[in-house]
């Protein structure tokens, strides 16, 4: 029972570690949390790297144990990055998708009927984009251009095990 109140209590401070270049996203937001295990005052948290070549692996890996050692809960605080399964941008919650509109990103786009899929202005909600280039600030964001509102703007990709 005790255990169980304890993870609840990491899943509460697991929000309060943001993405370091979305500041407005948790890292739980972003469907990067796989697993919480705890036993024995000692917690294991298993994270999904949004990308392998990540830059930021270690700065999240840091804010996550300084964030887990705030609640003084636990004599071991253990992170570690796993690559199965594969992070999707499918994982990342509807929360999540409205704070990275909140900050210009537009959210990874969903499969229209027809298998294509569509981006919309997060700065005007236009469906009148353009993919300005594939190649963004990281790798897991594109730059368009919306054509309503005129201004270029950041997307985060599509990442399907599908693809």
């Amino acid at each position: 029972m005790q255990e169980e109140v304890n993870i609840m209590k990491v899943w509460d401070a697991l929000q309060q570690v943001k993405d370091p270049e979305i500041d407005s996203v948790s890292v739980v937001d972003l469907g990067m949390v796989e697993a919480i295990d705890v036993k024995n005052q000692e917690v294991t948290i298993q994270m999904l790297p949004t990308f392998m070549g990540c830059p930021a692996l270690e700065i999240i890996k840091k804010n996550v144990e300084n964030e887990i050692n705030n609640l003084a809960l636990f004599k071991k605080v253990q992170v570690y990055f796993i690559y199965q399964p594969p992070w999707t941008s499918d994982r990342i919650t509807a929360q999540g998708r409205i704070h990275l509109q909140d900050f210009g990103i537009a959210p990874p786009p969903t499969l229209d009927d027809s298998g294509e899929w569509h981006v919309d202005c997060p700065y005007c909600g236009s469906t009148y984009t353009t993919l300005d280039n594939i190649f963004g600030p990281t790798a897991c964001r594109s730059i368009l251009y919306c054509k309503g509102c005129k201004n270029p703007f950041e997307a985060m990709k599509p990442i399907s095990t599908m693809m």
